[in-house]
Parts: structure tokens; sequence; C-alpha cells
């Protein structure tokens, strides 16, 4: 037993639930055009979480696709995990209030790192930092914009602040299923102690095995997309690797 989380992740461009490669809109694969749908059956598949990017909304700095966000959240009894364009405390309460569980900051958190805090206080264990990385340092704004601040440097600005987990992205991988970047996220890991989520490239079952050695013990979990979305993840078979039952 591991009590990793493997997050199904729904990436909404208008109002769809799409695949982008490398974070490139103009990549956009459609696999359902009904985000509600598509919650409900990460739920019936076992899953016990949801991670949902709101793309348009990374770009724009708002919220976009809030219509189908709160579909997801009523469509499933899963807690919902939500990034893209939350920039302020008021964007924050709003999501909370409606259900999400758990909200992603990204480029707030590099811009203004004090606002991840006040965040931490009034919403305790409902505040993420999202850390999307090219070439290891931090990109902004939907990934459009990279800054000279290191992943590491980033995480270890919310030690005690009571951070409920960092989900880190590398750009260079997502989307185009060649494996997570472990030696990079277990580093990470290492050298905090919020929870990590890996994200980026998860693209088999060795990827679901590799959560389970023991160098990877500080890891909460991590998320999939186009790998679920093409079949080349069986859900129970993941599920399983991660609850011990399977090797």
């Amino acid at each position: 037993m591991t009590n990793k989380i493997l997050f199904p992740a729904i990436d909404l461009k208008d109002g769809q639930c799409v695949r982008l490669k490398l974070g490139e809109m103009d990549t956009a694969t459609v696999y359902n055009d009904d985000p509600a749908a598509q919650a409900k059956a990460f739920e019936e598949m076992g899953f016990e979480w949801l991670h949902v990017v709101d793309l348009n909304g990374a770009f724009e700095g708002q919220s976009v696709n809030g219509a189908a966000v709160e579909s997801i959240i009523k469509a499933t009894k899963n807690p919902v995990q939500l990034g893209g364009g939350i920039r302020t405390l008021a964007h924050i309460e709003n999501w909370l209030s409606k259900g999400l569980s758990r909200v992603i900051l990204g480029t707030i958190a590099v811009r203004d790192p004090e606002l991840v805090r006040e965040a931490c206080k009034f919403f305790p264990g409902r505040v993420a930092v999202g850390i999307d990385a090219k070439g290891g340092k931090v990109a902004v704004e939907g990934w459009a914009e990279a800054s000279e601040l290191g992943v590491i440097e980033m995480a270890k600005r919310f030690e005690g602040a009571g951070v409920a987990a960092i989900i880190y992205t590398d750009i260079d991988r997502d989307g185009i299923l060649t494996g997570i970047n472990w030696d990079s996220t277990i580093e990470l890991a290492g050298e905090v102690t919020i929870p990590v989520i890996a994200s980026g490239g998860l693209a088999s079952l060795d990827d679901i095995r590799r959560m389970t050695q023991p160098d990877a013990m500080r890891l909460e979990g991590a998320i999939s997309g186009r790998a679920l979305y093409d079949g080349r993840i069986d859900p129970a078979e993941a599920l399983a690797i991660l609850r011990g039952d399977k090797q």
C-alpha cells in the first residue's frame, strides 16, 4: 500500500476536454465535449481525485471555463483541484465556496508569493502551488513566459507557509508521452517538506510503478492526461499497482 494518488486530468479549452502538446494551445486534441460526463466517467473508473486546468484562464489571467468547472464539481463526488487563471484572493474564495477542494496557484505564486502565504492562512489545506518548468526554470502566464527562477528556489519560498502540495510539471515532456522526469521530480521532493505531485509526460504503467519505489516516498502522486485518454494506461491496473495489489 503506497497511498499514492493518480490524478486524472481534465484540461479545459473553449468548454471542451482537450490535451495539448508541450503546452501549445494550437496543438489541442479534443477528447470530450462534455467535461461533466468525463468527470463522472473518471469517478466510475475508481479514481478518487480530479485535476482540472482552465487553459484559457491560464493565458487570460481570469476564469474563462467557469461554467464547465462548475458542471464538473456538480457531476462528481470526488474532490477537485483547479488551476489556471486564479490570481486573487477573491478568485480563490469564489472557487472554494463553489465546492472546489483545492486551488492551484501558478503565475501568481511567482509574481506575489505573499498572496500565497495569505491564502494558506485563510484557507488551510486548500491551496497548492503549481511549478511549471522549462529547462529547469519556472514558466508563467500559461507557460508562455520564462522566468529566471529555479524550481527548487521557488519551492523553498513556500516552506512553512501551509501549502498543501506542489504540482511540478516538466513542460518539455507534457502531452508527448515520454515518461515523467523522475530525476528532477524526486530531487525536488527531497528538498522540501511540502508533498510533491508529478506532472508532465506520464506514459505507461512503468511510470505508475516508479511512484511506488522507496526514493519516491515523498511524492503525493502523479497526474495523468493523454495516456489515460489514449488508452495507454488501464485505470484498473494503475490503481491496483498503487494499492499494492499488483506489481
